[in-house]
């Protein structure tokens, strides 16, 4: 039965930034799937466990600060879930962050910390799961890209610049890595009422203008989002190699 192939049960799902937002929805549609859920981030996610316990799903919590976690601090913290949970099936690298600023007036400390959460863990810790998933001869990396992707945005040049990099990273380990098994691919949500969205929101004409520009006529939710992850997560998505997937209520098709 295709429904059946949609399932993740079994399964070991890490989740980062898991703790709010887009997070927690991805965290929890995988556990409704089937899948047990670690949740790396750096602030305990008692909220996220709290929705997951009741589908008695197994919930570890990993600390980790991924602007300031070392490549190796990256690796112990996926081998931890692997130990801890038996095994490591599923990665989604969702944590990301924003700095708002005039491209002349973004400092070198800004820019930095965008790129090492945006970017470098999700180079580092890609490449630690995909250790274990190729050693396993499967799995799945879901990678987390932005309509920034596609845009070059304004005053958010180091988030535009790391979320198309990420696009092309998806890609390269997708080429690598899909003839053993671990499929790559990527989400690339629309404008989403979350914490990084804030500001253009609380903007009348940004919000406007943004609004006018959705087909869909309103910010996307992190509900919006859990069919998507279920599904690259899955059975379903076995032949599905370095796509990035919109959910973006329209947005591209304007």
């Amino acid at each position: 039965m295709i429904l059946d192939k949609f399932r993740l049960d079994g399964r070991v799902a890490l989740v980062t930034g898991g703790n709010r937002g887009l997070g927690r929805a991805f965290a929890t549609a995988l556990a409704e799937a089937g899948a047990d859920i670690a949740l790396l981030c750096r602030s305990d996610p008692a909220e996220t466990a709290a929705q997951i316990a009741p589908l008695g799903r197994r919930v570890l919590h990993v600390p980790a600060d991924l602007g300031r976690a070392a490549p190796a601090e990256l690796a112990a913290a996926v081998d931890t879930v692997a130990t801890e949970l038996g095994r490591l099936d599923i990665l989604v690298n969702n944590a990301g962050t924003i700095r708002r600023a005039p491209a002349v007036d973004v400092s070198a400390q800004d820019w930095d910390e965008v790129l090492a959460v945006n970017l470098d863990a999700v180079f580092h810790l890609s490449q630690a799961a995909g250790r274990i998933m190729l050693a396993r001869g499967g799995g799945r990396i879901i990678t987390v890209a932005s309509m920034l992707s596609y845009q070059g945005g304004i005053n958010v040049p180091g988030y535009a610049a790391s979320k198309h990099a990420v696009v092309g990273l998806t890609k390269a380990l997708a080429n690598e890595w899909a003839g053993s098994g671990v499929n790559v691919n990527a989400i690339a949500p629309g404008y989403m009422a979350t914490d990084n969205t804030a500001p253009l929101r609380a903007d009348p004409h940004r919000s406007r203008a943004i609004l006018d520009r959705i087909p869909a006529g309103r910010w996307g939710t992190p509900e919006d989002v859990m069919g998507a992850v279920v599904f690259l997560a899955s059975d379903a998505a076995r032949y599905v190699h370095g796509a990035v997937l919109p959910v973006d209520g329209g947005w591209l098709a304007r």
